[in-house]
């Protein structure tokens, strides 16, 4: 007999369960067809504007038919590369010159000499401020897609989003190792480059700070290709990086700390030297949705300047109390 009570109640459970269900899936259903497991991109687009620190005093526009990458030299000059060529300004965003290249730029970088750095794809272009070629290095292979440049001293790290790995080179375009190729016993846990986003740069000591996109980290290299250090992490939170593979591009301040942007929800960040989230420059009300490629450069007086691919300009945001006096 308690058997058959046991069974029974369990039968019963069993129901109650099923009629449960059947309720849920039926009968409180949401309205349309709204999906609950959806994010809610419309308040993360939307963000907290009183995160918002920064407020753009300029922007100009270019003279390239598309744009891919932003440079600064040491004096603060503004250099653009993208399709057929590349473009010089001055602080004040005055063209200077316009240079025409044999193809597409996706990066450009400037080092101490003035000598310019342009990624074409799959190699590298060297060319003085007037427009002469200086050299041509070898291709990286057929794969390569080179996507970001930084030079320290005699070293020029380059970043290929095709291969997905880092090369060190020496100034005069001589190989000298991969970084970044995956190796437990090193602790290297390998680039995840889902998309052709993958930057890197040099931070104030001189360290090589590189993307890895898909797994929302920044990594920290030493000249032997050892990793020292890392920060970051995926969420849809502020202080996260959201989508399958962001941040797309960052530049660094004199004091350490990182600007980054983010493409799928469009937004631009500070973190500390730390890695700690400090505020935004820019939310995703300021541009064009869909906008990527917001290449970063931060000059002398802590302008960050914004390369915008949609509008075709350069924009420059400047703390609000600069802006507004206050």
């Amino acid at each position: 007999m308690k058997r058959k009570i046991i069974i029974f109640g369990a039968l019963a459970l069993l129901l109650l369960v099923i009629v449960f269900i059947a309720w849920d899936l039926f009968f409180n259903k949401p309205a349309g067809n709204e999906n609950p497991y959806a994010y809610d991109l419309k308040s993360l687009r939307s963000g907290d504007s009183t995160q918002i620190l920064f407020a753009e005093e300029q922007h100009f526009s270019t003279g390239l038919p598309a744009i891919h990458g932003i440079a600064l030299d040491k004096s603060d000059h503004i250099f653009i590369a993208g399709e057929n060529g590349f473009e010089i300004y001055d602080p004040a965003g005055k063209r200077e010159a316009a240079i025409p290249i044999g193809g597409t730029a996706n990066c450009i970088h400037v080092d101490q000499a003035g000598q310019i750095y342009l990624g074409m794809q799959d190699h590298v272009e060297i060319y003085d401020q007037k427009g002469r070629q200086l050299k041509t290095w070898n291709t990286c292979g057929e794969d390569a897609i080179i996507t970001s440049i930084a030079a320290e001293g005699k070293d020029v790290y380059i970043a290929d989003a095709g291969n997905k790995v880092v090369y060190q080179y020496d100034v005069t375009g001589a190989f000298h190792k991969k970084i970044g190729e995956k190796d437990p016993s090193r602790k290297i846990p390998g680039f995840v480059v889902p998309s052709p986003y993958f930057d890197l740069g040099i931070g104030r000591k001189g360290e090589l700070w590189v993307v890895n996109p898909g797994r929302h980290h920044f990594e920290q290299y030493n000249g032997d290709g050892d990793i020292m250090s890392s920060w970051g992490e995926a969420g849809m939170s502020m202080d996260g990086f959201c989508g399958c593979c962001n941040p797309s591009n960052f530049a660094i301040f004199s004091d350490g700390s990182f600007v980054t942007s983010e493409k799928g929800i469009e937004r631009i960040k500070i973190y500390g030297p730390d890695g700690v989230f400090k505020c935004m420059v820019a939310g995703p009300g300021s541009f064009v949705e869909g906008t990527r490629g917001l290449d970063l450069a931060v000059d002398s007086k802590n302008r960050i300047l914004v390369l915008d691919p949609e509008k075709n300009q350069v924009r420059i945001f400047t703390l609000k109390k600069q802006v507004t006096g206050k």
